[in-house]
């Protein structure tokens, strides 16, 4: 929610905006920040020198200690700046192959932050056994594979090779610096100058020469303190920030470090005509109405940077927890250079070397974890807005949706549902019956969000602020002493501090909808159908600079705010899924929304992309930023349906109604000041064109849900931009306004822009697609083709790549749940080797269950049989890949039984195929049986041209009525 930098709150519910615009001011850039100034000044300095520069950090031969057992190197590392200080480094070679360059203060005057790894690793990386070091006398070299990793003593130099050619580098352009814990030094005492003599010149006494100004510059700059409009930072460390370049030599474009409002492939920020003049900001902040392209950071950050070229795909990981700005520029077309700055903590940088975008997922994913399977109901369609004022209203809601059968799975409520934004704590006047409502919703297989800030109103009668209050768990002010005091929503506010390990089972048992022993509090007007939203969690402070935190705020073990800001909002959410997780018994799948994010926050629920405008230009960008989180590993991604500000027209509502069908989390929401604009209140046409794009979302959840699996187990993302499916592709490596759904064949461009009536879609292979609603073929080329699709306001610019079987469910529903035993119809997209393929996972979208093997996941081909017959066929993949089925099961499954509960309760239930439908069949057949049995099947053939023919047209279609078969089971229908 957009924030207001006021102390006068009154009702902060009833205020609105005084300015529809990005407040700039309110925000620093880098010329702001004295560390980032310092970082980009030493960059600068070293591009004036040229080939003359160097680094001043180099390896101590005589300290270097190569580990026996397992493939891991220290060393001592020294700057000639500083020959007293010293640092360690430590790198390690992975299991994965993935590479761990750690450096950190050795015996310094403080201990720099250093848990960072801590929070988002999913445990302590395992460690190659098997890869050797070995010492020269200039270098450090371990190869494995293709990949060679050399750490050059003079200067230090990290690099990873493949095939002999240079990958990754970190600093080969010498920005290195980690400005080390010092003392602040007292002013010199002023010298007068010695009058001179009779008839003798007067004695000029010069300030000493600055040895380390040809690196770090001739003047302190904001070493000690700094301001920023109003608020000044008391930096009781003084300097700890750290600077490092990271070079891809052969790698001309880079993806990634979300959030940022921009293109998917990044812009420049330095070097020759930047597309920006500021570096990418990681810090997370309470922007609202923030600009559609910018640099300018967002609400959460992710230190994750993708390099690509046709040779291969490589990443680099930098764990950590400060403010972080990232420079990116290109000195030539096939090369890509960055500078990371940032103000505190550890160097923690893990190189993934791919070679494939697959493998740098599965690289990261092994890291920092994947999306557990979602509550099935999550992936249905969600209504918010800022606010239903009352219990009645939200029935009002349920019930229009109902008269219109348009379906719908989630009803939010906002800040208002609480009394003086007391969270938990209902406003009685306005919702007198929470729990009644709550099952009148659930009745008809629906669920409830309510949202939960982080901010405690500070009032002694409001139970979650004086159990935290005793408790101790409370953020501290500078002082270390007390509670911090801030403002928003509620006025006056205070923060739990989830770095204190004594805030976590306290919060959980917040949630437990019964009464607890010996009296504690518990949000008892609740119910396991209610599940959490968590915003504001950057976190956002009305009074504070930046609409946040103060740095120097003190968490728990005595580290500043700006030691961990970052992680802050992952924590949050974290506890509140832990929480719902455990409120019930046995436990059931929770659905949390998160605005705040960090690298590990895929592992706890969702997230949306903030407060954005509804303007075409918002509804395109989102749909860039939903894929940059994607492919960090936050694939359950959302931008807000309508755009959270503004009143968009019929048209622009419609549009985003279909970018939100093809977005993993798929929500509407609303500004308090916006006009009502639920789907049913649309006049015709638009409110038809609406309900047929929630329809499909519905139609296609078993795609989503499967897609879902994928990404749970391996970590690719579940939207795929184009370059991820085709890497040695050079013309699809930029875009961003068409995906696939996860390895579903599904890929559909979105029309985010007026007046639109035909899309232009790239075909990055030489394969034919079809029009996922008419049938039509289009052909693709070796070098790829550019086709035109109809895209009128009532279509979707949606093609099934040949090739594919897309598993759906056609019966209109009003929510997920009553859809579960529901018959399939499966579309079979031949390719033009006239083969098909594709997947079906299916468990109870409810609880854990899955994780103990209840579970059904099927495998769907085609294949041709004899000379020109076709062969479909249904097989079990649960016993074939029981390993690789899904996340979470420990230990992991080793058998799967087809007869397991899940699976019987689909038997029981008779969930069968109802219809396949063979696309880009050109003959008429003369028979289509099913195998066992040899009973003939009813069918229908529509003439048209055959998938492996050259040229267009509406294809040739065969629909196979009923053919009797259960999901569950293993059959092949025979077409001759």
């Amino acid at each position: 929610m957009w924030a207001r930098s006021v102390l006068g709150i009154v009702s902060l519910a009833l205020v609105f905006h005084d300015a529809l615009a990005f407040k700039e001011q309110d925000f620093k850039t880098c010329s702001q920040s004295g560390f980032c100034r310092r970082g980009r000044a030493l960059s600068q300095r070293a591009q004036e020198a040229k080939s003359a520069w160097q680094s001043p950090y180099s390896v101590d031969p005589s300290t270097v200690s190569v580990a026996t057992d397992k493939a891991v190197v220290q060393a001592g590392v020294k700057s000639s700046l500083y020959p007293e200080v010293n640092f360690g480094l430590e790198v390690r070679i992975q299991e994965d192959g993935a590479v761990r360059v750690r450096m950190d203060e050795v015996g310094g005057l403080r201990k720099r932050y250093d848990e960072a790894a801590s929070w988002a690793l999913i445990s302590e990386p395992s460690i190659s056994k098997n890869v050797k070091w070995v010492a020269g006398k200039k270098d450090l070299r371990a190869t494995y594979g293709p990949n060679e990793v050399v750490v050059s003593y003079a200067p230090l130099q990290v690099t990873l090779y493949k095939n002999g050619k240079e990958q990754v580098v970190i600093n080969g352009k010498g920005l290195l610096h980690m400005e080390h814990f010092r003392k602040k030094a007292e002013p010199a005492a002023a010298v007068e100058a010695t009058p001179a003599a009779e008839g003798q010149e007067q004695t000029v006494i010069e300030a000493p020469e600055n040895p380390r100004a040809w690196f770090e510059g001739a003047d302190e700059d904001a070493l000690w303190e700094e301001t920023f409009n109003s608020w000044t930072d008391s930096k009781p460390k003084g300097p700890e920030s750290l600077s490092v370049d990271i070079t891809f030599p052969h790698h001309p474009v880079v993806y990634g470090i979300p959030q940022h409002a921009t293109r998917l492939a990044l812009p420049s920020t330095a070097g020759e005509n930047p597309t920006f003049t500021d570096p990418y900001r990681l810090y997370n902040a309470d922007v609202f109405e923030y600009l559609a392209s910018s640099p300018v950071s967002l609400y959460g950050s992710i230190p994750l940077m993708h390099a690509h070229s046709e040779d291969s795909t490589v990443a680099v990981f930098d764990l950590v927890a400060s403010e972080t700005w990232i420079d990116v520029s290109h000195s030539t077309d096939r090369s890509t250079e960055t500078h990371w700055i940032s103000e505190s903590g550890i160097l923690d940088v893990f190189i993934l070397p791919g070679p494939t975008p697959d493998d740098v997922f599965a690289q990261y994913a092994k890291l920092t974890g994947t999306p557990p399977m979602p509550a099935l109901f999550g992936l249905g369609y969600h209504q918010c807005r800022w606010n239903y004022v009352s219990s009645e209203d939200v029935r009002t809601v349920q019930k229009r949706f109902d008269e219109e059968n348009i379906p719908m799975d989630v009803l939010w409520l906002d800040i208002e549902y609480s009394v003086d934004h007391e969270y938990f704590m209902w406003n009685e006047k306005m919702f007198p019956d929470p729990v009644e409502m709550i099952n009148d919703v659930a009745a008809t297989g629906r669920k409830m969000v309510v949202i939960v800030d982080p901010h405690l109103k500070r009032d002694n009668n409001y139970p979650a602020f004086t159990a935290a209050q005793e408790l101790g768990i409370l953020v501290k002010p500078k002082s270390g002493e007390g509670e911090y005091e801030g403002w928003c929503w509620p006025g006056s506010s205070s923060w739990v501090d989830f770095f204190n390990p004594n805030a976590w089972d306290w919060w959980k048992s917040l949630f437990k909808p019964y009464q607890l022993e010996g009296g504690k509090w518990s949000w008892t007007k609740s119910t396991e159908d209610v599940h959490i939203w968590n915003d504001m969690n950057e976190p956002s402070v009305f009074n504070g600079p930046e609409i946040t935190m103060p740095k120097d705020n003190v968490h728990y073990d005595g580290w500043e705010h700006r030691d961990v800001h970052n992680i802050n909002g992952m924590l949050y959410s974290n506890a509140t899924w832990q929480a719902l997780a455990v409120r019930s018994d046995p436990p059931k799948r929770p659905f949390v929304l998160t605005r705040s994010f960090f690298a590990g926050s895929q592992r706890f629920g969702a997230m949306w992309t903030g407060d954005n405008l509804g303007t075409w230009e918002h509804m395109e960008v989102g749909v860039k930023m939903v894929l940059s989180n994607s492919i960090a590993g936050l694939s359950f991604a959302g931008s807000d349906v309508g755009g959270f500000f503004g009143n968009p027209e019929p048209e622009m509502l419609v549009r985003w109604y279909q970018v939100g069908a093809f977005a993993p989390f798929f929500r509407a929401h609303a500004h308090i000041d916006t006009k009502r604009r639920e789907p049913y209140l649309l006049p015709s046409p638009y409110k038809e064109m609406v309900t047929d794009s929630l329809r499909l979302r519905y139609t296609l959840l078993p795609v989503w849900y499967t897609a879902f699996r994928e990404t749970s187990v391996t970590g690719k993302p579940i939207l795929r931009p184009q370059y991820t499916v085709f890497p040695k592709d050079r013309k699809g490596w930029e875009m961003d306004d068409q995906y696939y759904i996860g390895g579903s064949g599904l890929l559909v461009k979105p029309v985010t822009q007026k007046d639109v009536r035909e899309a232009e879609v790239y075909l990055g292979e030489d394969e034919v697609y079809y029009g996922y609603f008419t049938g039509e073929t289009y052909r693709g080329a070796v070098k790829g083709r550019t086709v035109s699709v109809p895209a009128a306001l009532d279509q979707i610019p949606l093609l099934v790549r040949g090739g594919s079987v897309v598993p759906t469910r056609e019966r209109p529903r009003r929510a997920s749940g009553l859809m579960k035993y529901d018959p399939f119809t499966l579309k079979v997209a031949l390719s033009k080797d006239e083969g098909a393929r594709g997947e079906l996972y299916l468990d109870d979208g409810e609880t854990f269950g899955h994780q103990r093997g209840e579970y059904v996941w099927r495998e769907f081909t085609a294949v041709k049989s004899g000379k020109k017959g076709l062969r479909v066929s249904s097989r079990d993949l649960g016993s074939a890949r029981p390993a690789e089925a899904v996340e979470g099961a420990s230990p992991a499954l080793t058998s799967y039984d087809r007869e397991n509960k899940y699976a019987r309760t689909l038997e029981e239930r008779d969930v069968r195929v109802e219809k396949v439908v063979v696309v880009g069949v050109k003959a008429k057949p003369k028979s289509v049986k099913l195998e066992e049995g040899g009973k003939e099947l009813e069918w229908e053939w529509t003439p048209g041209v055959g998938s492996k023919e050259k040229k267009g047209g509406r294809a040739g279609v065969l629909v196979i009525k009923d053919p009797g078969v259960k999901i569950t089971q293993d059959w092949d229908i025979v077409i001759l």
